[in-house]
């Protein structure tokens, strides 16, 4: 069993233990509209914005959409929260977003509906062990996934999203620099396919795309045979040569509006079926399968972190003292460098200065 694996099987049962203590009952549409007129209020009392992700629930999206927040992939939650007037950010979203928002922003305060709402690939990069793995191969650049806490992000000299990682890579391995990549190692093994990068792999992978099976999707494909296949990179090689599509949130987003097919099916969290659906009303969206197979193939695709943003802990975020995103300053202006190193990058490729061949 390897380092991921091995921890990935701990993760999960940590996971199960918090489902268990939490899991609540659906509102009732009356109580869940008084909720949102509550959280509106409280928004332009505090002088706050809603900054949430597309793996969110559908009800925490329109809510974040139609008090004047964003909606997006963790780039753009970064550059929103960053540029918006915003005295307050509340991020809707796992914690290495709340602390990215709080490092590109320290004068704000930044709060979470919980702390406790993390990440797979997170958890499974301790800052200690990382930084003694990128000392032993000092002659690499070290590039590291969004997902990560700030103390691994202020040892990296880039921090990347799946939306911009293979135009940094080449652009380094143009460079003729060799990579430390972590921590999700099927992105990364992506990554390197496409560059041709030197890239020394940190041992790491989502508990949500980690499940995804190309056995279900092939069978998936018998059924609907003119179905095109979405996939996110953090998915196993098996089902990323699968795909039609290999890309972020955002850009399947944007690949489900501009491919022909009428049928999707789509590898990465169910929360991104609400925007898939509103930006291409006409198209029929599936969900791959995590398990079984041939007619009984299901799919529990939904990140259990990402759950932890409800309406209820949205209406109390302002009432808690134990969801404040608090970042050491020195360390914030460590991680910020590879950061704003980020975003000066994707600004230039928005320039068409930089960018893959």
């Amino acid at each position: 069993m390897s380092i991921a694996e091995d921890n990935l099987v701990r993760i999960r049962e940590q996971v199960q233990g918090h489902l268990d203590r939490t899991t609540q009952a659906r509102l009732a549409p009356a109580a869940e509209q008084q909720l949102i007129d509550q959280i509106k209020t409280r928004l332009k009392k505090e002088n706050a914005v809603i900054v949430a992700h597309y793996y969110t629930s559908p009800e925490v999206q329109a809510l974040a959409e139609s008090s004047g927040g964003c909606v997006s992939d963790s780039l753009e939650m970064a550059r929103f929260g960053r540029d918006h007037s915003a005295e307050t950010l509340v991020v809707a979203g796992v914690r290495f977003m709340g602390e990215t928002a709080k490092i590109l922003t320290p004068d704000k305060r930044v709060l979470m509906p919980t702390l406790e709402a993390t990440c797979s690939l997170d958890l499974g990069c301790p800052a200690d062990e990382f930084v003694e793995f990128c000392d032993a191969h000092p002659d690499r650049e070290v590039v590291v996934y969004a997902n990560t806490s700030a103390a691994v992000k202020a040892r990296a000299d880039w921090v990347v999203t799946s939306s911009i990682a293979l135009d940094v890579v080449e652009h380094l391995s143009d460079q003729g620099k060799k990579i430390i990549w972590a921590p999700d190692r099927h992105l990364g093994s992506y990554v390197q396919r496409e560059t041709g990068a030197d890239m020394l792999m940190w041992d790491g992978a989502c508990i949500v795309h980690e499940e995804f099976k190309a056995r279900g999707i092939l069978d998936l494909k018998q059924v609907h045979p003119d179905a095109a296949v979405l996939v996110h990179p953090e998915s196993p090689a098996s089902v990323i040569d699968l795909a039609d599509h290999v890309g972020s949130t955002t850009q399947i987003i944007k690949a489900a509006q501009s491919l022909p097919n009428k049928t999707l099916i789509v590898a990465t969290d169910h929360g991104i079926f609400y925007q898939l659906q509103k930006s291409a009303p006409d198209k029929q969206f599936i969900i791959a399968p995590t398990a079984g197979q041939g007619a009984t193939c299901r799919s529990c695709a939904n990140c259990p972190w990402m759950a932890m943003n409800e309406l209820e802990s949205l209406a109390r975020v302002f009432d808690r003292d134990d969801n404040e995103v608090i970042v050491d300053a020195e360390l914030g202006v460590a991680a910020m460098k590879p950061l704003n190193r980020m975003l000066a990058f994707a600004q230039e490729l928005r320039k068409g200065v930089v960018g893959r061949a």
